[in-house]
Formats: C-alpha cells, sequence, structure tokens
C-alpha cells in the first residue's frame, strides 16, 4: 500500500512538471491563416482569420496569380488583385476575422490567398485558394532579374550616447522594408548608403545585407549609418540599390556642447597653471626670508667712491711735562745749547725802556 502511494506521487509530481510545457509547445508555431472554403468564383466573398499575430498589427489581404504556397507569389504584388484587397488589424489576442471578395488576379492560377504584414509585423502567409472559372498555368521558372522596391517609411533607429555630446562620431540604423517585385530571388544585396549635409552631394559606402529575397516576398533591411566626428546640424541619410535611390531620410544632429564645454575649462585651467607655474619660479629665485627679530639690511645706494681718510698727525708735547717719558723731539735748528732762556721777570717791559 505505501508503495502506491509513492508511485502515486511521483506521478503527480511528474505531471504537475510536464503541464506547463504544453502551452510553451503550442505557442512555437508562427502565425496562422485559415479560409472559410477553399474555392470560390467571381463576385463571392470568403472569410479570411487568423491566429498567432502580434497584437495591434495592421494585415493586408490580397488574392494573387502565379503563386503557391512555400515558393511565394512571382511577380510581386504585380500578380495580385490590388484593387479588391482588404485591410485588417489584428485584436490583442493575436487574431484577426476580415470579408474578403473573390476577385481574378491579373495572372493565371495556381493562385492563393496572400496575407502580409504592413505595420508591426513583416510576416507573411499565403493559404491555397481556387479561383472558379480563372484559367490555370503552371508557374515559370525562376529566371531574369530580381528587382527591390521599398514597401513601407524607412525611419533611424538608435540613440546618441555620452561620448557623442563629446564630439564621437553620431552612429544610425536605416531600417526599411523591400520587396523582390521581380522574377528571380535577389540573394545577398549590395547597397549604397550615403549621408549629406546642405547642399553638398551624398558620399556613398557600400553595405551588404546578407540574406535571400524570393520573388513576391519582402523583407526588413537593417543597414548601418554614420558620420564624421564632431558633426552637428541638419543632415540626410539616402540608400542606393542599383544605381537608384531607395530611401531619403532626414537626420538632425545636436551640437556636441562637451567640447565647448571642454575648451571654456581649458581657457580657465591653463592661465592659472601658468600663473601657478610663474609663482613658484619667482619664489626660487627671490632671496630666502628673514626670521622675525632680524633687523632690516639697509638699502645700499649708490654714491661717490671713498677716499681713503689722513692720518692725523700727532702733537709733539711741551718739554717739562709731568708724566712724560718721552724723549722730547728736537727741532732741527736748535741746539741744547743754542735754546733761549726764560726772562727772569714776568713783569711787563715799558716801551722806550734800555
Amino acid at each position: 500500500m505505501r508503495t502506491i502511494r509513492t508511485a502515486a506521487a511521483l506521478l503527480a509530481v511528474l505531471a504537475l512538471a510536464l503541464l506547463p510545457a504544453a502551452p510553451a509547445a503550442a505557442a512555437a508555431p508562427g502565425p496562422a491563416v485559415e479560409l472559410s472554403q477553399p474555392e470560390g468564383g467571381k463576385g463571392g466573398e470568403i472569410t479570411v482569420s487568423g491566429s498567432g499575430w502580434k497584437p495591434g498589427a495592421l494585415l493586408m489581404l490580397l488574392i494573387c496569380g502565379q503563386a503557391a504556397p512555400g515558393k511565394g507569389v512571382i511577380g510581386g504584388t504585380n500578380s495580385c488583385a490590388n484593387t479588391d484587397g482588404r485591410a485588417a488589424t489584428v485584436d490583442a489576442r493575436g487574431a484577426f476575422s476580415a470579408k474578403l471578395p473573390v476577385a481574378e488576379p491579373p495572372k493565371p492560377c495556381p493562385c492563393v490567398v496572400h496575407v502580409a504584414g504592413v505595420t508591426g509585423q513583416q510576416d507573411a502567409v499565403d493559404r491555397e485558394f481556387t479561383v472558379a472559372g480563372h484559367p490555370t498555368a503552371p508557374l515559370p521558372e525562376a529566371s531574369g532579374d530580381g528587382r527591390l522596391a521599398v514597401l513601407a517609411a524607412a525611419r533611424l533607429d538608435g540613440s546618441s550616447g555620452l561620448l557623442v555630446w563629446f564630439g564621437a562620431p553620431p552612429r544610425r540604423e536605416v531600417v526599411f522594408t523591400v520587396g523582390n517585385l521581380g522574377s528571380a530571388p535577389v540573394r545577398d544585396p549590395v547597397f549604397e548608403v550615403g549621408t549629406s549635409h546642405g547642399v553638398f552631394a551624398p558620399q556613398y559606402e557600400e553595405r551588404q545585407w546578407r540574406g535571400t529575397i524570393a520573388p513576391g516576398r519582402k523583407a526588413v533591411v537593417r543597414l548601418p549609418a554614420e558620420l564624421t566626428a564632431g558633426a552637428h546640424g541638419d543632415y540626410q541619410v539616402s540608400v542606393r540599390y542599383a544605381g537608384k535611390v531607395l530611401v531619403e531620410q532626414p537626420w538632425g544632429v545636436g551640437r556636441p556642447w562637451g567640447v565647448t564645454l571642454f575648451w571654456a575649462l581649458l581657457a580657465v585651467v591653463v592661465p592659472a597653471a601658468l600663473f601657478r607655474i610663474g609663482m613658484a619660479v619667482v619664489d626660487r629665485v627671490r632671496p630666502a626670508a628673514r626670521p622675525a627679530g632680524t633687523p632690516a639690511r639697509p638699502r645700499r645706494t649708490r654714491s661717490r667712491p671713498r677716499t681713503r681718510p689722513r692720518t692725523p698727525v700727532p702733537a709733539a708735547p711741551a718739554p717739562g711735562t709731568p708724566g712724560d717719558d718721552e724723549p722730547t723731539t728736537v727741532l732741527p735748528w736748535f741746539s741744547p745749547d743754542s735754546a733761549p732762556s726764560a726772562p727772569e721777570s714776568s713783569s711787563p717791559t715799558t716801551k722806550g725802556q734800555v
């Protein structure tokens, strides 16, 4: 009994693990299209319904000749009854339903109901359909050249980063939808992307797109476009194929204000740095400051050269000076015995005495 309970528990766990995988497997297939009837005559009407489409997508419904599921529409929309086509919008559940009048396409059958996305989704689905009373002919062999034409408006994807604000080359992607209107597939087409500014002619560069576009099919093409460093203003991006311009898209590029800010800072920083360097040189060249309390050095002024002072000649002391041990200097014209004697009387003499 215990073994049976354990086995039942294991089966329950396994079932719970497998249940989430069922919806994922159901959601794997792409968009699908169903017809209310596989055959109809001119003037009649059929109901075309579908599921698995992107919500909100706009679809185009056409009856086309010279076409078969898996082989596409040979000749593109030129093989379809375009005037009797209808449009349908996918609802929130990814489904749609629309009435389509039965009309005879310009090319013989085999015919299909061609459902293709115009906006929101670029898938295309063909469902086999027979137009009663319309002529039938074998499908022609794929020969000749493919012809590409733009089926939807182009746009520029991408944004400018921080480096572009400082003058880096702006980059974008040119996105557009092309269809093959020829009778042969186009493999790895080579486009030419050019940019122009003002009255100047665009300079084209080759850009190869990898892929194959079958006759009557369409594809979304993404091509890189790049401007020169520091570019700003109004530009125009052009895409050319086989010598014919397919796309012309305007491109407005803002001014790289980071470059202007850089030069403004450079105009402030460089003079300040030069001033600091100059002050450092002056501080190194001039003499060191004297410590506090040290008297200032006298200012040197220019004057006449100094003359050597004359040494004064000492006067001869009087003879008989007490305390004078030095010998008395004798004049050369007097002798010691002939020196005049002092007068005996110090009284003044009377004029006229003998």
